[in-house]
């Protein structure tokens, strides 16, 4: 279940994707499946291959990302994982408890 995330963050991040750019939101998220995070980062951009080399320096693979809406490509970062990229992309604004 997604919540906390306002419709003109989701907006700006889907023309940011459109533009070929990575771009990333981050927004409140709990499934039981993932105990313990409570929030995911979806670092998107339209372009696979730019995005599958984008993972790679972060050991993340191709099969890895979420093709289901073919129109925004995504890798989800959960947990340590999320934190450890978003702080090395500078973008601790991201990081929320």
């Amino acid at each position: 279940m997604a919540f906390g995330i306002k419709r003109h963050e989701l907006l700006e991040w889907k023309r940011n994707v459109d533009r070929g750019e990575i771009a990333f939101l981050t927004h409140y998220w709990l499934d039981s499946r993932f105990p313990g995070c409570k929030t995911v980062t979806k670092v998107g951009c339209k372009d696979i291959e730019k995005l599958i080399n984008w993972g790679k320096q972060y050991g993340l693979k191709a099969e890895w990302i979420d093709r289901r809406k073919n129109r925004y490509p995504h890798f989800d970062l959960l947990g340590q994982k999320q934190k450890e990229i978003l702080e090395k992309e500078g973008l601790t604004e991201h990081l929320w408890l």
